[in-house]
């Protein structure tokens, strides 16, 4: 047992902050506010309904964590750039989410058609209000997770994986929108936000730093307590 934590502890904190997370973002999605922000740009009105979009939105479930699960059992430190990649944008989302109520008013009243990708839709609508909208944890996650390929060695070589991520993550991008889901305005938040965190964690490699930091810290530690009577 102890052979199987100290192989696959590196997990634990990703665990525990996914659970955080979906806490807050629940008792987030029960408040109901009066007074919101509302999202909206005047290019939001020129982009059609395109149900079919539904699928790619709906494979960013199965995308990031896969990704992600690769990492972890495969590569430890692209796995840890990763984490902090995606729980930092959550956590700004959080918080920006609990300090400006948001929502917009761009669902569609009707569906114009009646199929299996429309009822996919009103069955994501009535499980996932139009508040709590940017930036856009679809788009910054995609972004995360395609980042975390191309940076990677092993994935990166690998023409099939690495186009294949790009397409489905360009897919899931064009999708927020094209069903309604979210505004312009949180998409290109989620772009700036994803470009300061791609600065931190692959330009200037501070995950890294600070793992190293922290390891030597404790190693400093460990030949102090030697040393000591």
């Amino acid at each position: 047992m102890k052979a199987f934590y100290e192989k696959y502890r590196h997990g634990v904190p990703v665990i525990l902050y996914g659970i955080v997370y979906l806490i807050w973002f629940f008792l987030l999605e029960q408040r109901r506010e009066t007074d919101i922000m509302l999202v909206h740009m005047n290019l939001d009105d020129y982009i059609p309904f395109c149900e079919v979009f539904v699928v790619p939105y709906l494979l960013w479930f199965l995308y990031v964590p896969a990704v992600l699960l690769y990492l972890f059992f495969h590569d430890r430190d692209d796995y840890w750039k990763n984490a902090v990649f995606l729980c930092a944008g959550m956590t700004v989302f959080l918080i920006i989410s609990t300090f400006i109520p948001n929502g917009h008013h761009l669902r569609l009243r009707t569906f114009p058609r009646d199929n299996l990708f429309t009822r996919l839709i009103g069955l994501l609508w009535k499980a996932d209000t139009a508040t709590n909208l940017f930036p856009s944890i679809h788009v910054f996650n995609s972004l995360g997770a395609h980042f975390a390929v191309i940076n990677n060695e092993k994935l990166s070589k690998n023409r099939l994986v690495r186009t294949g991520s790009f397409v489905l993550c360009t897919s899931i991008i064009l999708s927020t929108v094209l069903i309604k889901q979210h505004s312009v305005f949180d998409v290109l938040t989620a772009f700036i936000m994803a470009a300061v965190m791609y600065s931190a964690v692959y330009s200037f490699d501070l995950v890294t730093l600070w793992r190293y930091r922290a390891r030597y810290q404790l190693a400093r530690r460990g030949r102090k307590r030697i040393i000591r009577p």
